[in-house]
């Protein structure tokens, strides 16, 4: 099986072909913006960090700006920074061209000011969007192909309905030879035991169970003896109790498969299979890492229903009740409910499995339709 695609110099392939322009830190904000107000074809990545910020802090902002510009998807990148900054934007400009695309870089204070930053930052962005227009496509394999696995909020039926549907399509993409991302840390509590089964060598093992170890201290350091009960509102409303019960059903997205890799929040993984990602769960922070990491589309379950998107990297929803799919109709892909009416996890397994492949090949979702682009780089420290 095969999917069209976009070759890139590094043997990375995009399903979609974006000229980014981003800002290095939030000071360049307006710029971005007001380069892409001229060229509406590119994607803009504007964020909040920069500066004020301790060096960990500092460390994983500048990781996941130079992973969103390597994620395949993008075919050429203009980095805009400030000047005086910690993340300095030839930084990451650098770190994005080991990837062979093109890329630039531009300093506001350099260029004289945001106006004249704007106008070299119009012309840069659209010689890049000419320049990418000429990539053919070609045919792939979907090794190629990375998906990002996130729970949105969940219902009592999401374990049963949306998660399992979810992992008949993880097992498909790892037999194909491709990736998945499985994320949200915090909400792997309870369930680690059952992923660090899965575990493809003790090393691995040791992995897992560390990462939520060490989620797990941080969350009884803010919240106590509440850290095990500290679900959203509308997880509660949905029908949940406890953090343990929202992760059994939240892992069942994985599938079958062996855990092949864990990685830090928006590193790239160094193998392919099932790889685990150590990202909060907080939805767009979560989002953020996973296409850092390279993934070209997400997978996204929710019994309570969110219209969260993601610039460069394909959202799709699904619903894990039928209530849910017909209110907000304009943003779900497709529709767990059915499970309830009888249809089997193997049967919506596989009708997830053609959406992918057709995202794949350019069917656009509902949050690419309804251009939510949301992003959030994730901190660990306070601003100061």
């Amino acid at each position: 099986m095969t999917f069209t695609g976009y070759p890139r110099p590094n043997g990375a392939v995009g399903i979609r072909n974006y000229v980014v322009v981003m800002s290095s830190v939030s000071c360049a904000n307006g710029v971005v913006n007001a380069i892409a107000r001229a060229c509406p074809e590119i994607k803009p990545i504007t964020h909040t960090e920069g500066c004020g910020r301790g060096f960990t802090d500092l460390m994983i902002s500048t990781r996941t700006l130079a992973g969103l510009g390597c994620n395949p998807n993008v075919a050429a990148v203009l980095v805009v920074g400030l000047g005086c900054e910690f993340i300095k934007a030839d930084i990451v400009a650098n770190q994005i061209k080991e990837t062979g695309k093109p890329v630039e870089c531009l300093f506001i204070q350099d260029e004289g000011g945001s106006q004249k930053t704007a106008r070299k930052g119009i012309e840069i962005a659209r010689q890049m969007l000419e320049q990418t227009n000429s990539i053919a496509v070609q045919q792939f394999g979907f090794e190629k192909l990375t998906v990002g696995l996130n729970c949105g909020g969940s219902d009592a039926l999401s374990g049963i309905t949306a998660n399992p549907m979810v992992g008949v399509a993880s097992d498909w993409l790892v037999s194909e030879g491709g990736t998945v991302i499985l994320s949200e840390t915090t909400e792997m509590f309870g369930a680690e035991g059952t992923l660090a089964r899965k575990a493809a060598t003790p090393e691995i093992r040791e992995k897992v169970l560390g990462i939520v170890a060490k989620q797990r201290q941080r969350a009884e350091a803010l919240l106590g003896p509440y850290a095990g009960t500290a679900i959203s509102p509308g997880n509660k409303e949905g029908g949940l109790t406890t953090l343990a019960e929202k992760s059994l059903g939240c892992v069942m997205k994985a599938g079958t498969t062996q855990i092949q890799d864990v990685v830090d929040y928006a590193a790239i993984p160094s193998k392919r299979g099932l790889v685990v990602m150590d990202t909060p769960g907080s939805d767009i922070f979560s989002l953020t890492g996973m296409a850092a990491g390279g993934a070209q589309m997400m997978i996204f379950t929710t019994g309570r229903g969110t219209p969260a998107g993601f610039p460069i990297a394909h959202v799709v929803k699904i619903a894990s009740n039928s209530a849910l799919f017909e209110r907000m109709n304009d943003d779900m892909d497709l529709n767990a409910g059915k499970i309830i009416d009888g249809v089997s996890i193997e049967e919506a397994g596989q009708e997830l499995t053609r959406f992918i492949v057709d995202v794949a090949a350019g069917r656009q979702t509902k949050a690419e339709m309804n251009l939510q682009d949301l992003l959030a780089i994730y901190t660990v420290e306070q601003a100061f």
